[in-house]
């Protein structure tokens, strides 16, 4: 497999904003949203904590052959009940899916953020599950939970 993940610095933060654009557009099948005035799907409102909340927030970028094919960005949430990480956004550009360039980047993700996990998707985005379940299934060979709560599927297990 010929990609690098690379942990995203404040350099990569228009890249990722740019690439935001097209990932909101294959999103906007699953969620009401339009574009705006300017023909643009608006600003994702929490990019700018990934490089201020930095011990909670980690972003990458995707590349192959120094071409961006994606990003994912992941968070650390510190609640009452549990701590856990959680896949906030995970883009792969449609030219490269099904070329297992997102299973290797998110089983990457996974190792490098050891601890409780939970990844979920919308109900209605039947392909996202699909895509999470054998991943993570893969992933913990079997060990994880999968429960239905709020209209998300999700996915909940361990990275060792």
């Amino acid at each position: 497999m010929n990609f690098e993940l690379i942990h995203a610095s404040e350099e990569y933060k228009d890249i990722i904003r740019n690439l935001m654009q097209f990932y909101i557009y294959d999103f906007s099948e699953f969620i009401k949203c339009d574009v705006e005035e300017d023909g643009l799907f608006g600003a994702y409102p929490y990019l700018e904590d990934y490089w201020i909340e930095t011990n909670h927030r980690f972003p990458y970028v995707i590349k192959k052959d120094d071409k961006y094919v994606g990003f994912i960005l992941v968070r650390f949430i510190e609640a009452e009940e549990r701590k856990y990480f959680s896949i906030a956004e995970f883009f792969i550009m449609k030219k490269y899916r099904n070329e297992g360039i997102g299973k290797s980047a998110a089983k990457q993700v996974f190792n490098f953020h050891k601890g409780q996990w939970e990844v979920y998707q919308l109900e209605s985005n039947k392909p996202a599950q699909i895509f999470w379940n054998k991943v993570i299934n893969e992933f913990t060979q079997g060990q994880f939970r999968d429960r239905l709560q709020n209209g998300k599927k999700i996915q909940d297990f361990a990275s060792k």
